[in-house]
């Protein structure tokens, strides 16, 4: 899967079955000069959808272009925004880890990571409910 942003370049979303579940990261947001988005642990029954929700947030993390305040620590000397939001339902909160950024639970949220996820792709992709 696949993601052109708006100055053209490719941005993929790799993928890999591991032990503790799926792992997806992208590859090409450091020729943007941001780092690379991972998530890992993924049920797999959420493999294709949050493929879908990474191609998202990098194409908007490239709009964004590190220009909001309240930027992730350790992510390019604040060029990134802790929170991104994907759609008027939907925001990513951003960790710094390991060089990449992860996609996080917004502030405030208190439930179970996992049930995050799948109310991540049921808000965003409503077809997913049949």
């Amino acid at each position: 899967m696949d993601e052109r942003t708006p100055s053209g370049t490719e941005i993929r979303i790799v993928g890999a079955e591991l032990a503790d579940g799926l792992e997806l990261r992208t590859l090409g947001l450091e020729g943007h000069q941001l780092p690379e988005l991972r998530v890992s642990g993924l049920a797999p029954y959420l493999g294709q959808g949050w493929a879908r929700v990474l191609a998202a947030l990098a194409r908007r993390l490239v709009e964004l272009d590190g220009a909001l305040d309240g930027a992730v620590d350790g992510a390019l000397d604040g060029a990134v925004p802790a929170e991104v939001d994907l759609d008027h339902r939907v925001t990513i909160g951003l960790s710094a880890e390991e060089g990449r950024l992860v996609p996080v639970p917004p502030r405030g949220f208190t439930g179970l990571v996992e049930e995050w996820r799948r109310d991540v792709l049921l808000a965003l992709f409503p077809s997913a409910r049949t």
